[in-house]
């Protein structure tokens, strides 16, 4: 059992400690459903080796390690049941877990803009948590990961049993299943979740409704050029994606956060993700990036339409 008490504990005293009350049994209920794939994903984890980090580095990448040498073949093994890893990269016991997105490069290009110190963060559509370990490394409170993956769940447990008391959780619910009007977080992380939105300027509005008064959000998505009133909306798929719905331009996203009742909009980074940055590996064998786009032309992809791009927008409540 995932046990939320220390969470609660926590959130005591916040905006956030009603909601927290709840979650233990929001969890056992969800639990209880469970994944036709969970059991296996569970005798990964309980096949990690029991040691303990002698070094831990959440600030310059993701670290783990040991004076204890002798436990790498458990842990390669181990973690590699626990495939495909899609965010990160981590290096765990000497273990290089190569993930099919070098996601430490995105975060060194949204990291500079952020004070995180202090700060009570949540992340929608965390992933496997990478950037809620990141997040902690660069000094936050607390961070709490919302995504339904059972998966991603399951890789975040594979890292946080390693850390003593570590001040991150890994909620495997949908954004949707957050109550309304929390306002009880300082940062708002929404990375890689936008274009799948089909109403986005009410995911605009229910992030904000998850911030405190001044509390600010930090939007990462995909992009097209244009002015504001440029948008793309793929007839099928995107990239070989099904769910992308609205690739609004930089100008026309700023706008609409303008108009969800942001202020001080900013873009701080644009950037063309290459098959450098996002690419199969050992560790995520299935087709990436190079697959979805067009063999003889990479600005487009491989339906015609132009290539990821991303912006990292920041706004204010």
């Amino acid at each position: 059992m995932i046990d939320l008490s220390p969470l609660a504990r926590h959130l005591v005293g916040t905006p956030l400690a009603v909601w927290a009350q709840g979650l233990q049994a929001q969890l056992d209920s969800k639990m209880e459903k469970g994944h036709g794939d969970l059991e296996r994903w569970q005798s990964a984890l309980d096949a990690l080796p029991k040691i303990q980090p002698s070094e831990v580095d959440l600030l310059n990448g993701l670290t783990l390690d040991t004076d204890c040498d002798d436990t790498r073949e458990q842990m390669h093994a181990a973690l590699m049941g626990l495939s495909p890893w899609r965010k990160g990269p981590f290096n765990l016991f000497g273990v290089h877990v190569d993930t099919e997105w070098r996601s430490d490069w995105k975060w060194s290009r949204v990291a500079p803009h952020l004070n995180l110190k202090g700060k009570r963060i949540l992340d929608v559509g965390c992933g496997n948590g990478y950037y809620m370990w990141r997040m902690l490394g660069a000094g936050a409170d607390s961070v709490i990961g919302v995504d339904p993956n059972w998966l991603f769940f399951c890789q975040f447990q594979a890292v946080q049993r390693y850390l003593s008391e570590p001040k991150a959780w890994h909620l495997p619910f949908p954004f949707e299943d957050l109550p309304a009007n929390l306002e009880g977080f300082d940062t708002v992380f929404s990375m890689g979740v936008f274009y799948h939105r089909r109403s986005p300027i009410e995911h605009l509005l229910a992030l904000k409704d998850t911030l405190v008064k001044g509390g600010e959000l930090v939007l990462e998505t995909l992009v097209v050029e244009g002015d504001q009133q440029q948008v793309l909306v793929p007839e099928d798929r995107y990239a070989q994606m099904r769910n992308v719905w609205f690739l609004p331009s930089v100008p026309a996203l700023m706008l609409w956060l303008r108009r969800a009742g942001f202020s001080d909009v900013r873009c701080v980074d644009v950037s063309v993700t290459t098959v450098e940055e996002q690419r199969g590996t050992e560790w995520m064998k299935y087709q990436s990036l190079s697959d979805f786009l067009d063999p003889h032309d990479h600005s487009k992809t491989i339906e015609g339409l132009p290539a990821p791009m991303r912006a990292v927008i920041i706004a204010r409540k």
